[in-house]
């Protein structure tokens, strides 16, 4: 029972056709099968966030979706969110706001904080903790982190 199906994934704009078994989450096609490592493995579970990524332009939780189920979509991994060499806004909020720690957690953190923005439902400082809450900085970073996207969300980036 070893049948690989052929998927197409469309991975920070570029697209990749990969014949997978139909058991191989994406978090593992990312980082076993694109080299794209920077989307982490945390729990395996669903449960803190550390392999979020966008897909469609909505958050998900990678170690949760298997690839086939995406075959066609547009992802956005964190090696997407800036331009070449130039980091995006969020990026630079987080360093500006030392919203990091050991770093672990970041790429999750940032790929999750686009997506909340992008949803629009999230205005307040409350409404950001709660939405940003699937994600755990196990260091104790989460009030700079709050504070780095507060400040991007209150910025002009057009």
């Amino acid at each position: 029972m070893n049948h690989k199906s052929k998927i197409t994934l469309n991975i920070n704009q570029k697209k990749y056709i990969l014949e997978l078994l139909p058991w191989v989450t994406l978090l593992d096609t990312l980082r076993d099968h694109l080299d794209l490592t920077g989307t982490k493995k945390g729990c395996d579970h669903g449960q803190c966030g550390a392999c979020t990524v966008l897909c469609d332009g909505k958050r998900i939780l990678s170690c949760l979706t298997l690839s086939v189920m995406k075959d066609n979509s547009m992802i956005t991994t964190i090696e997407g969110v800036a331009q070449g060499e130039k980091l995006h806004p969020l990026q630079k909020e987080f360093i500006e706001m030392d919203a990091f720690q050991c770093g672990y957690c970041t790429p999750g953190q940032i790929c999750s904080a686009l997506g909340m923005i992008d949803e629009n439902r999230a205005y307040t400082l409350e409404e950001v903790k709660e939405s940003m809450s699937g994600n755990l900085c196990r260091c104790g970073a989460n009030s700079n982190i709050i504070d780095a996207i507060m400040n991007y969300k209150n910025q002009d980036h057009e």
